[in-house]
C-alpha cells in the first residue's frame, strides 16, 4: 500500500479494509470498513428482503469480498481469483485514490482512464453553466 493512502488511514483510524472486485470495471477497491459499512447499510435500505432480485442483488454485492489488515511494513495478500480477475500478473500495479475508496489497476489495463478527447468533452460536458452548480 502506497506510504500516502497509509498515512491516511491511520490519521482517520481505519485499521480494517474491504477489498472486492468492481462493480463496473476490472478493477479491486479497496473500502476503509466504515465506509463499506454505509454503503451495505445504504443499498439494503434500497433493497426488499421479500423480492427475489433484490435479495440476488444484496446477495452478489457482498459475497466475494475480502477483510484486509495491513501487516507491520504496510503489505496484503491479495488472493489469487483477484489478481487474476484484475488481470494482475506481475508486480506493477497502480494504486487510484478514488474520494472515499482505493483502486487497485493492473499497470497494463488502460480502463481506468479515458481517451483524451473524450474526457476533455465529458468534463465540458459536466462542468458546463448548464448544469447545477453545487
Amino acid at each position: 500500500m502506497p506510504a500516502v493512502f497509509r498515512k491516511m488511514l491511520q490519521t482517520s483510524g481505519e485499521d480494517t479494509l474491504v477489498m472486492r472486485k468492481d462493480v463496473f470495471q476490472h478493477c479491486l477497491v479497496l473500502y476503509p470498513q466504515s465506509v463499506w459499512d454505509t454503503m451495505v447499510d445504504s443499498l439494503h435500505t434500497r433493497l426488499s428482503r421479500w423480492n427475489k432480485r433484490d435479495q440476488q442483488i444484496f446477495r452478489q454485492f457482498v459475497s466475494n469480498l475480502v477483510c484486509i489488515t495491513l501487516d507491520g511494513n504496510g503489505r496484503f495478500l491479495i488472493p489469487k481469483p483477484y489478481l487474476e480477475w484484475a488481470h494482475i500478473d506481475d508486480q506493477q500495479v497502480r494504486f487510484i485514490g478514488m474520494d472515499d475508496c482505493i483502486e487497485i489497476w493492473s499497470s497494463d489495463n488502460d480502463e481506468a482512464q479515458m481517451d483524451p478527447d473524450e474526457f476533455s468533452k465529458a468534463l465540458e460536458d459536466v462542468m458546463s453553466d448548464n448544469k447545477k452548480e453545487d
